[in-house]
């Protein structure tokens, strides 16, 4: 096996700007010899929710050791935090602003390691831009810790319970089944909500959506096991991959359908 360490990157930047190639040149310039593995740059921008979730799904498929940084930072330049954390499962860079709060949500305070990133010796310049953490701080950060630098040479260690955590909307009990909500819309238009499988697992499920403000009219959403257990353009609720509940519509895109937003709310009748 080959003992060349990985690093992803997780970015809003897009592919249209030269920014994503200019993080791999500092990088390359520290070590040639990492993999670089791009997770995606099309993350919609600032938008810590999707950065979230998209980070939570995507780290477990890499071996121990790898880095991840992930810049999608709203607040760059300002008083928020640059940090790395170590975890069993691998190092984490970025801001501290909630977009490791997925990764970090069943992890335990002591099972942690983290620092902010303060010794700019391991910066790419003492002077570091106002606009672009990414370049000047993150990329160069998550090269020598890839390289074998330790957490503890670049900057002081902080509380873990003191990282900034997103305020996903929680899920609640009711009556009639399950409310939850809206936190991730992918490529396909496919709706990911915050309901996990297990909620559902072994009953008869449909997910039901408010239409509009009028709060008496809602449509129903039949539950399947495949995009395709319903007729092209019609809308289905099944388990995605990621084992979350989602909305899709069988060769279409529900998110044209339906128009839903992060943080919308969705309910499951269950029966």
């Amino acid at each position: 096996m080959s003992d060349r360490k990985i690093v992803t990157l997780l970015t809003d930047f897009g592919l249209k700007d030269v920014y994503v190639g200019v993080m791999k040149g500092i990088i390359y310039q520290i070590n040639p010899t990492l993999t670089l593995i791009d997770l995606t740059h099309e993350i919609p921008a600032q938008n810590l929710f999707a950065a979230r979730f998209c980070l939570k799904n995507a780290y477990p498929y890499f071996p121990p050791g790898t880095v991840h940084i992930a810049v999608v930072d709203p607040g760059v330049g300002s008083a928020r935090r640059a940090i790395a954390i170590q975890l069993s499962t691998g190092f984490f860079v970025g801001p501290d602003n909630g977009i490791f709060s997925g990764v970090l949500g069943n992890v335990e305070t002591q099972e942690m390691r983290v620092v902010e990133l303060t010794n700019s010796d391991y910066w790419r310049t003492n002077a570091p831009s106002t606009t672009f953490h990414g370049r000047d701080i993150f990329a160069p950060v998550g090269a020598h810790i890839a390289s074998g630098v330790s957490l503890e040479n670049l900057g002081e260690k902080i509380n873990p319970e003191s990282l900034i955590k997103l305020p996903l909307n929680k899920i609640n009990f009711t009556e009639s089944g399950i409310e939850g909500s809206v936190q991730y819309i992918d490529y396909f238009g496919n709706i990911i909500t915050n309901i996990p499988r297990s909620y559902i697992e072994g009953k008869t499920w449909s997910v039901v959506i408010q239409k509009n403000e009028n709060l008496s009219s809602y449509k129903t959403i039949v539950s399947g096991n495949t995009y395709s257990d319903c007729k092209p353009g019609e809308l289905i609720a099944i388990v995605g991959s990621h084992n979350f509940v989602e909305i899709a519509a069988n060769a279409s895109s529900a998110q044209s359908q339906l128009n839903l937003k992060y943080g919308d709310q969705v309910q499951i009748t269950q029966f």
